[in-house]
């Protein structure tokens, strides 16, 4: 199986890719012989697992594209509480052994699992979310995140009347400093009287940050307390809290990672999300389980930024087009960021 070993960029596209990911509940696996090579693809979820509306299940919609497409047997398991780099390694093993290919592990929390566990297994394919590991065989996907946030700042900026917005991060870590250093720079550099608040739920994904919308809530509540009437959360689950706080307040939420405003079981706020900052996990997904079943699998580190469309801003809301001046200023900021004019930071 030749493999590539230099940068590739893969371009597909938000829109293209055409998924709303699954809000379903629960783990799903297909059963076959343990020792059976190239299965079909596997993902194992970050904190949160399926059914986060967000980040997690843009992972399961690229597996599920994948598996029609290519007939794939799949499988999808869920993290578990309080759990331990030794068990993900041992999850992340469990699937290479059974012959699944590629074997994904969803978020940078699998890091240190992934690179033990790829160099035991040369023939499997490996792919890391949000995270960079050296391996022959692993593919690091990697997402501008602070360029779609830049987007969602000036929309922020051109939305709110009250001149103050907010930002909730589910954990203190420096993948989400990237979401708001970016959110912060659009707001600012679109308005600069406009005031950033920001918190972040806790220091930790143990503790919950990603996983607890009652804290997503709360924050939120806070937030708006202070006057912020757009809030924008990069939280996974606990987003749904920021949303539903958003929407009572009737005020406007800005969505992460899938295109909130379409999901099922937002659907009761859908009204208040005023549009998301997008992240194709479905197409960085896709694109390496086609890479393995075309026997050209992907490796190294592949960049999904606004360049290729692995990052953007959704437009679902009718009510995005009515807010005066937003969408011209949004795509002058996204062409300008494409052309390198507008530098983004990622802290």
């Amino acid at each position: 199986m030749r493999r590539i070993s230099k940068l590739t960029r893969v371009a597909v596209g938000v829109a293209s890719l055409g998924l709303v990911a699954t809000a379903c509940g629960g783990t799903s696996s297909d059963s076959g012989d343990s020792d059976s090579s190239d299965k079909g693809v596997a993902i194992a979820y970050d904190v949160g697992g399926k059914g986060d509306q967000s980040f997690n299940d843009a992972a399961y919609a690229g597996l599920t594209k994948a598996k029609d497409e290519f007939g794939y047997k799949t499988a999808d398991i869920e993290p578990t509480e309080g759990e331990t780099d030794a068990d993900k390694e041992q999850r992340l093993a469990s699937l290479a052994k059974q012959g699944y290919n590629p074997v994904i592990g969803v978020g940078f929390a699998y890091g240190p699992a992934m690179k033990a566990v790829a160099a035991k297994y040369p023939k499997t394919t490996f792919g890391i979310v949000d995270s960079v590991v050296e391996g022959k065989n692993v593919a690091s996907l990697v997402f501008a995140e602070e360029q779609a946030s830049y987007l969602a700042g000036v929309a922020a900026a051109k939305a709110t009347k009250t001149d103050v917005v907010g930002f909730v991060g589910g954990v203190d870590v420096p993948l989400i400093h990237k979401f708001e250093a970016g959110y912060k720079q659009g707001v600012q550099d679109t308005d600069s009287k406009v005031k950033v608040l920001s918190q972040y739920l806790t220091q930790t994904a143990e503790e919950g940050g990603f996983s607890s919308p009652d804290k997503g809530k709360a924050a939120a509540e806070g937030q708006i307390e202070k006057k912020a009437d757009v809030l924008y959360a990069a939280a996974g689950l606990s987003g749904q809290g920021v949303i539903e706080a958003a929407a009572k307040a009737k005020v406007w939420a800005i969505g992460v990672d899938s295109d909130q405003y379409k999901q099922a079981a937002l659907a009761p706020y859908k009204n208040y999300i005023l549009t998301s900052a997008l992240k194709d996990v479905g197409g960085a997904v896709y694109a390496l389980s086609k890479s393995v079943h075309d026997d050209k699998p992907l490796t190294g580190t592949q960049t999904f930024d606004l360049k290729v469309n692995g990052v953007g801003l959704s437009e679902s809301n009718p009510e995005y087009a009515k807010v005066a001046g937003l969408q011209d200023a949004v795509n002058k900021a996204k062409q300008e960021i494409i052309d390198g004019k507008i530098k983004v930071n990622t802290e």
